[in-house]
């Protein structure tokens, strides 16, 4: 059950970090939408470890399977199973880990509830596992632009530690973010973080920072007005993905620090639609969209497994220390981008079909 994600466009995801394969079965996926595995794959390399000296050297290349629900290019309205199979197993690196666990990661709290864990890559709290939400994402997207047209999400690193870029939300597209190996659309900010990002590695260390979304063409009235709110389940989503701890929609926090009078987005018409001058509350209005950007920042901690000696206890209880081995990111905001976007798609495709379901 913890595996499952949606109401009627149903995602779950399956294995392990160094096991023999990953991926996600999806449920509730309309037929005739047009879908093969390069579609996924495109987003597949953009999650990948190695493509950039910035991320973790793991060589694995996530070719993806298609092994049901697809036939000559289009959806048939059956579950549809993608697989990516581990390639680059290092699981030597993990001997330590079997008795002492490292400090901020899941070793513990996993041993706590199931009395039992797959030590090697982290197992399921690994954000390999995020290989099926991509996947997932893929096929989603496809049946959000069959009712919407010029839907657009576009995620991209807003901050590393100290470093803020500095974007015009209407110059925003996916060639600018995809222009540098961090994934900013400032060049300028990119530079100097990739320099920092270095620099900590080097150091045995990791840094953090926020990812900002910026959604466009979302169908007007997604979303539940009490417990499903629209922004209720994309915090769910966002604060789902490895390392996340803080989520904000709209004016979020700053908001705080506004009346009334100068939070309020004014109405007004533009042609037949009904628009707003401003947009602090992020596309969202009493859990429902309405039309305008959804606009919303996820917060990243820097990556738990460091190269540096800690202190720690062992499953007995022992004090004692570890030296993390292995390959892993020293930030993982540059390749948490696509998977941001996955779980945008997720979200907005289940409600779409909900809204279809109870609506027309």
């Amino acid at each position: 059950m913890a595996s499952i994600f949606g109401t009627l466009f149903r995602v779950s995801t399956f294995g392990e970090s160094h096991g023999a394969a990953i991926g996600c079965i999806v449920d509730g996926c309309p037929p005739m939408v047009e879908l093969n595995e390069e579609d996924i794959q495109i987003e597949l390399d953009r999650r990948r470890p190695g493509q950039s000296r910035i991320v973790t050297q793991r060589k694995e290349a996530d070719t993806c399977r298609i092994l049901s629900g697809v036939v000559d290019g289009k959806t048939l309205g059956t579950p549809i199973s993608v697989v990516v199979f581990n390639e680059d197993q290092r699981s030597d690196a993990y001997k330590e880990m079997e008795v002492s666990y490292r400090p901020s990661h899941a070793d513990y709290s996993y041993d706590a509830k199931y009395g039992i864990r797959a030590v090697a890559g982290g197992g399921r709290s690994s954000a390999r596992e995020t290989i099926g939400r991509v996947a997932a994402g893929v096929i989603a997207s496809r049946v959000i632009r069959k009712s919407s047209d010029n839907y657009e999400c576009l995620a991209y690193v807003k901050s590393i530690q100290h470093i803020e870029a500095r974007i015009i939300e209407n110059d925003l597209t996916r060639e600018c973010i995809e222009s540098n190996m961090v994934r900013t659309p400032d060049s300028m900010a990119a530079e100097k973080m990739i320099n920092l990002i270095e620099k900590v590695r080097s150091e045995g260390n990791s840094v953090g920072g926020i990812i900002e979304c910026i959604v466009r063409g979302v169908p007007i009235g997604l979303g539940e007005p009490v417990f499903d709110k629209l922004e209720a389940e994309l915090a769910k989503a966002m604060l789902s993905l490895p390392a996340t701890k803080g989520f904000e929609i709209g004016s979020g926090f700053s908001g705080t620090l506004m009346t009334g009078l100068e939070h309020n987005d004014e109405f007004y018409m533009e042609g037949n639609r009904v628009r707003t001058k401003t947009n602090r509350s992020g596309g969202i209005q009493g859990g429902i969209s309405n039309g305008e950007d959804i606009v919303f920042r996820v917060a990243f901690k820097p990556t738990a497994t460091v190269l540096s000696e800690q202190n720690t206890v062992t499953r007995d209880g022992i004090a004692t220390s570890i030296k993390a081995r292995g390959r892993h990111d020293a930030c993982v905001l540059p390749r948490a981008v696509p998977m941001v976007e996955s779980m945008v798609h997720l979200v907005i495709c289940d409600h779409l079909l909900r809204q279809r379901a109870q609506c027309g």
